[in-house]
């Protein structure tokens, strides 16, 4: 009788290897998941972080490169306020173009 402990030198190992084998499955099915979708928001963060302050950093660089530029040919206050108006107008246009294309799928 194989089910039997007292008869089977086996039994043990064959038990120990069959309750690991069901916790490994439970756990493949349960905890890694929850793992990987944790990572995933973690890193995701992560980058919508690193994306902001990359994206303010190229905003205010392409800002103090207009100014300078402008400068060339005109006063430092007015290259201040001409950069604003282009840099703005830009920004404005690109803001227009999305919010027509918002729903541009669905209809």
């Amino acid at each position: 009788m194989p089910a039997n402990p007292l008869t089977d030198p086996n039994w043990a190992t064959e038990t120990t290897d069959k309750l690991v084998s069901i916790i490994d499955s439970v756990r493949a099915q349960t905890t890694q998941k929850v793992v990987y979708a944790a990572r995933g928001a973690v890193f995701g963060v992560i980058s919508a972080l690193l994306g902001t302050f990359i994206a303010i950093i190229a905003l205010v660089g392409l800002m103090r490169g207009f100014q300078a530029l402008l400068e060339l040919a005109v006063g430092w206050d007015r290259a201040v306020y001409l950069s604003y108006l282009i840099v703005g107008g830009i920004l404005s246009i690109v803001g227009l173009v999305l919010f027509r294309k918002r729903n541009a799928a669905a209809g």
